[in-house]
C-alpha cells in the first residue's frame, strides 16, 4: 500500500514515496546513514532493520512497493519485503543491482515491485516479482508513479494515476513543494483511494522526498500522514555524495560525513544551493 512518485531533472531527479501501513504497525525510525557493502546508504527504517526506500552515495535510490495484484502468498517463513530495498540498497549500478536482487531467497519473498533510479544511466528500473518469475523492466526517464492497495489495487491506480496527470500541469509541477502538495492529495475524496490514503484499519504512515542533484542529495522524512500538521516528526538529511563515496572507500563508519539539517528555508533555497535544475522532461500529455 504506497505510492511512489519519479520526477526527472535537468541536473538529477526526484523521488517522493508514501508508506501505507496498517495502524496497528510499529511506526517506522527516521532516516539514518548506514555502511553497507563499502557504501554509504541514507534510509529510514522498521524496528526490525528493513526498510522501504533508500539512497546511496552513487546518487541510486530504490524503493519498494508491494505487488498486491498478485494473489499467491509465500506459504509459511516468509522473509519480509523490507530486506529487499536492504540486500540491494549499495548497487551503483543497474546491472549489479540485477545480481543483489537475484541472489535474494525469492522463493520466501512476497510479490512486490522493486524501482531504482540510475542517474548516471539516466535508467529508471522495476523488478517485479510474482513468486514464479524475476521480470527486468526498463522505463522512461520521464514523470511517472508506481502504486500499490490492498484494498482495490486496480481501482487504487486509476484514482491516484488522474490525480497525477492533473498536477502535472501546473506550473509547479515537479518542484519538492508541488511533491508534497501531491503526495497529501485526497483527491477524489479522502479515503483508500485518494493518494494520501485513509481507512478504518490504515493510512499512509510517513512520507519520504529525495532530491538528487549532481553533488549532493537531501532526503526529507515526514513521520505521520503529509496531510497533518508538521509538528510532527520531520526530518532532512543532506549528504556531499563525493564526501559519502570518499569515505565509504576508506572508512567503516561514514556518519560523520552527513549534516542533519532541519528548517530548510524552502524550495528555492534548496534549487539554488544545489543546482537541482527544473523538470528535464516535459509533462506528458
Amino acid at each position: 500500500m504506497c505510492t511512489v512518485t519519479f520526477i526527472p531533472r535537468d541536473l538529477g531527479y526526484h523521488l517522493a514515496m508514501n508508506r501505507d501501513e496498517q495502524l496497528a504497525r510499529i511506526a517506522g525510525l527516521p532516516p539514518q546513514l548506514k555502511f553497507l557493502n563499502e557504501r554509504s546508504i541514507l534510509y529510514p527504517s522498521e524496528p526490525t532493520g528493513g526498510t522501504w526506500i533508500s539512497l546511496n552515495g552513487a546518487r541510486v535510490t530504490f524503493a519498494l512497493v508491494n505487488w498486491y495484484s498478485v494473489a499467491e502468498r509465500v506459504r509459511g517463513g516468509a522473509v519480509s519485503r523490507g530486506q529487499v530495498v536492504k540486500g540491494t540498497s549499495s548497487a551503483g549500478k543497474s546491472d549489479e543491482a540485477d545480481k543483489k536482487v537475484a541472489s535474494l531467497p525469492l522463493n520466501f519473498i512476497n510479490p512486490f515491485r522493486l524501482i531504482g533510479v540510475f542517474p548516471d544511466e539516466r535508467a529508471v528500473v522495476e523488478w517485479r516479482w510474482d513468486l514464479k518469475k524475476l521480470v527486468r523492466r526498463n522505463c522512461e526517464w520521464k514523470p511517472q508513479q508506481w502504486i500499490s492497495s490492498g484494498h482495490d489495487e486496480p481501482k487504487a491506480q486509476s484514482f491516484r494515476s488522474s490525480t497525477f496527470r492533473r498536477a502535472l500541469q501546473k506550473r509547479s509541477a515537479g518542484t519538492l513543494k508541488w511533491l508534497q502538495q501531491l503526495h497529501a492529495s485526497h483527491d477524489p475524496e479522502r479515503g483508500p483511494f485518494s493518494t494520501c490514503m485513509h481507512r478504518a484499519d490504515a493510512a499512509t504512515v510517513s512520507y519520504t522526498a529525495i532530491c538528487v542533484a549532481r553533488e549532493r542529495g537531501l532526503m526529507k522524512y515526514h513521520a505521520g500522514s503529509p496531510c497533518m500538521p508538521r509538528q510532527q516528526a520531520v526530518r532532512n538529511v543532506e549528504i556531499s555524495f563525493a564526501t559519502l563515496e570518499r569515505r565509504g572507500r576508506i572508512a567503516k563508519n561514514p556518519l560523520g560525513a552527513s549534516r542533519r539539517v532541519t528548517g530548510l528555508s524552502g524550495e528555492g533555497a534548496e534549487m539554488r544551493s544545489w543546482g537541482c535544475g527544473r523538470n528535464s522532461t516535459p509533462a506528458p500529455s
